[in-house]
């Protein structure tokens, strides 16, 4: 018996969310609960400093500010992301961008996919082949297990993502990115959230995370609570790194923690009380 194609996306969402280990139901509105403000820097610094959480488990840390080194590529980095107005500006601006070898060896830029705007924004790492022959963030094998990632919370590309990398180009050989690459992109990478103007970011990923957050801590620390990121225009995102879904293809036990991260954000999207705020 054929089933209809609602029943079967419905049947692979609940294997998915086996497989990641679930141990609770999604429910379709969020169950009742007391809201918590986001805490303040000051407030999280006093938590900090006494050892202990505030109730509803550790207060979400605020990424230090990126170092700005003053090389001449970079700041010409720097200056075209602050130009651009919009998205459409800002990928011409960076297909134009001429300071990274990373260019050269590459075949196409790969800016983004998903809905600009769109309440969640993750940011990858770098292209692998498949991303770099198409253009496109998050194809093959990894993209596809994202999709049934978010698919497991109601959010996908075509309505509720958007999703970019913390890298435009390819490394060669797929290496790891180098710091003064992350860096280099850097500003370009804040630019594209304040125009994207999400409400959530999700980190994939060590490098993605390490990057952004210009953090020393390995991904598995890192992941599993919020991290507050200030960005352009006066704005502080809540961040939530997570494992990338190329290391959940070769390790499926960590699965779990992923669901983990997963329900975390579903929450805070339900709650409402994380987000974008304005600074003091």
């Amino acid at each position: 018996m054929t089933l209809p194609a609602e029943q079967i996306a419905l049947l692979a969402s609940l294997r998915w969310q086996i497989a990641m280990g679930a141990d609770e139901a999604i429910l379709e509105a969020a169950a009742p609960r007391a809201r918590r403000p986001v805490p303040s820097a000051d407030r999280q610094a006093e938590g900090q400093a006494g050892g202990t959480d505030p109730p509803g488990g550790p207060a979400p840390q605020r990424a230090p500010a990126a170092p700005r080194k003053a090389t001449p590529h970079g700041e010409a980095a720097a200056a075209l992301a602050a130009r651009a107005a919009t998205l459409a500006e800002l990928r011409e601006a960076m297909a134009g961008f001429t300071g990274s070898p990373l260019r050269e060896t590459a075949t196409n830029l790969v800016f983004s996919d998903g809905v600009a705007g769109a309440p969640v924004m993750v940011i990858g790492e770098a292209p692998g082949a498949e991303e770099d022959r198409l253009g496109r963030p998050f194809v093959g094998a990894s993209g596809q297990l994202l999709d049934r990632m978010f698919a497991s919370i109601g959010l996908g590309r075509a309505e509720s993502l958007y999703i970019t990398n913390i890298l435009p180009f390819r490394p060669p050989g797929n290496r790891t990115p180098t710091d003064a690459e992350i860096a280099l992109f850097l500003p370009f990478v804040l630019r594209h959230v304040a125009l994207a103007r999400p409400r959530f970011l999700v980190l994939a990923g060590g490098v993605a995370a390490k990057g952004f957050l210009q953090s020393r801590d390995g991904i598995t620390r890192l992941r599993g609570r919020w991290h507050q990121v200030s960005i352009l225009e006066g704005k502080v995102l809540m961040a939530l790194p997570t494992l990338h879904p190329a290391y959940l293809l070769r390790n499926p036990i960590a699965k779990r923690d992923a669901w983990a991260d997963l329900l975390m954000l579903q929450r805070a999207m339900n709650d409402g009380d994380i987000g974008a705020k304005e600074k003091a």
